[in-house]
C-alpha cells in the first residue's frame, strides 16, 4: 500500500512538472525546431556521455581501493548496470544496485560499498553547489528565476554540507554519534532509533577504510573530469539547435549555449532532478532545464529550441545508460527481474531505517 501511494505521488509530481514545463509551449514551432535539429552533434555528445560513464566508473573504484582493488571489467559491470537500474527502479531501489552487484563481484560488503556511494553523493552535491554559487555572481539578477536558482543552491549546501558534517562528527566521534543518534531519534522511536544508530555504526567503520592520499587526490580528478565533460557535452549538443541547417522560409527559433552557459544549466538541472519523481527523472528534467535556460534566453526560444533541446537531452541520457546497463548485464548473463526482485527486498529491509 504504501508503494502504491509513492508511486501514485511520484507520477503526480511528474505530471506536474511536465505540464509546467509544457504549459507555455508554442507545439509546432517545437515540433519544427525538433525536425529541422542537426542530429550529427549527437555522435560528439555520445561520446562525452562515454567519457563521463569512464570517469564515473573510475572514480567509484578509486574510493573502494581502500578496501580492494576491484579490477575494471567488474567495477564497469557493477557501475553500468548500477546506473541503468538507479535511472529505471522506483523508489530510488536503483541505490543499492551497485553496492549489492559489486559486492557478487569482489569481497567488499554492501554496507562498506553503499558509504563509498554516499559519500560519492555528498561530494557531487557539495560540489555542484559551490560551483552554482561562484557561476550565479556572473548571471544578471534582472530575471526573476536567478532567485529561486540561489536558493536551490543554498538548499543543496545544507544538506549536503549537513551530511558531510555529520559523517565527519561520526569519524571522529563515532560511538558519541551513536550515543546521539540513540539519545534523540531513541526519544520517539526506539527501534527506529537502534536501527539507525547500527546504519551510522556500520557506515562510520567503513569511512575509516578509506583509500590513501594518492586514490584520494585521483577522485576528486576524476570528479572535476566527470563534471567538467558534462557541461561541455551539453554545450556541443546545443548547436544541433542553432538553424544553420534550415530550409529558406522554415520555422526556427536558433539556439546557442556558451560554455559557461551550459554549465550553469547543468547545475540548475541537478538541482531539480534531485526532487523525487517518476523513475526517467521526465518532468523534473524537462522543467529544470527550463530554468536553466531561462536565466540567458528568451522565452520564445526556450519554449521552442530550448524545451526540444531539453528532450534531447534526456533522451540521449536515458537512453545511453539503458543501453550500457543492458548490454552489459547480457554479457553477465543476468536477469533484469532477478536482480530487481533482491533489490526490492533490500529496500524493504532497509526502509524502516532509511
Amino acid at each position: 500500500m504504501k508503494r502504491a501511494v509513492k508511486l501514485i505521488a511520484s507520477l503526480l509530481v511528474t505530471v506536474l512538472f511536465l505540464w509546467w514545463a509544457f504549459r507555455d509551449t508554442d507545439w509546432s514551432t517545437q515540433l519544427a525546431s525538433l525536425r529541422s535539429a542537426n542530429y550529427a552533434w549527437l555522435a560528439p555528445y555520445l561520446l562525452c556521455l562515454v567519457g563521463i560513464h569512464v570517469a564515473r566508473t573510475l572514480r567509484w573504484g578509486c574510493l573502494l581501493s581502500g578496501l580492494e582493488r576491484v579490477p575494471f571489467r567488474k567495477l564497469n559491470e557493477a557501475s553500468g548496470i548500477g546506473f541503468m537500474m538507479l535511472l529505471v527502479l522506483p523508489f530510488r531501489l536503483g541505490e543499492f544496485a551497485r553496492p549489492f552487484l559489486i559486492a557478487q563481484r569482489s569481497s567488499i560488503r554492501r554496507s562498506a560499498a553503499m558509504t563509498s556511494v554516499v559519500l560519492e553523493r555528498i561530494v557531487d552535491g557539495l560540489f555542484v553547489a559551490a560551483s552554482m554559487r561562484v557561476l550565479l555572481f556572473f548571471v544578471p539578477n534582472e530575471t526573476p528565476e536567478v532567485r529561486y536558482v540561489k536558493l536551490g543552491s543554498w538548499l543543496m549546501f545544507a544538506v549536503f554540507g549537513g551530511g558531510l558534517a555529520f559523517l565527519l562528527f561520526g569519524l571522529w566521534q563515532q560511538e558519541r554519534t551513536v550515543r546521539l543518534v540513540r539519545s534523540t531519534v531513541g526519544r520517539f522511536a526506539p527501534a527506529l532509533a537502534d536501527k539507525v544508530a547500527d546504519v551510522v555504526d556500520t557506515f562510520v567503520g567503513a569511512m575509516r577504510q578509506l583509500p590513501g592520499g594518492r586514490q584520494v587526490a585521483l577522485f576528486f580528478v576524476y570528479t572535476v573530469v566527470y563534471w567538467g565533460v558534462n557541461g561541455f557535452g551539453m554545450m556541443l549538443l546545443a548547436n544541433a539547435f542553432d538553424c544553420s541547417t534550415v530550409a529558406p522560409g522554415a520555422t526556427c527559433q536558433p539556439m546557442n549555449l556558451s560554455l559557461f552557459q551550459a554549465y550553469v544549466v547543468l547545475c540548475v538541472l541537478v538541482v531539480g532532478v534531485m526532487i523525487p519523481a517518476a523513475p526517467g527523472m521526465m518532468g523534473t528534467f524537462q522543467a529544470a532545464c527550463k530554468v536553466g535556460l531561462s536565466l540567458f534566453l528568451p522565452a520564445a526560444v526556450v519554449n521552442a529550441s530550448g524545451l526540444a533541446y531539453a528532450n534531447v537531452l534526456w533522451f540521449a541520457q536515458t537512453a545511453q545508460q539503458i543501453i550500457f546497463g543492458l548490454v552489459l548485464m547480457s554479457l553477465g548473463h543476468m536477469s533484469f527481474r532477478d536482480i530487481a526482485g533482491k533489490l526490492d527486498k533490500e529496500g524493504q529491509a532497509a526502509a524502516p531505517s532509511a
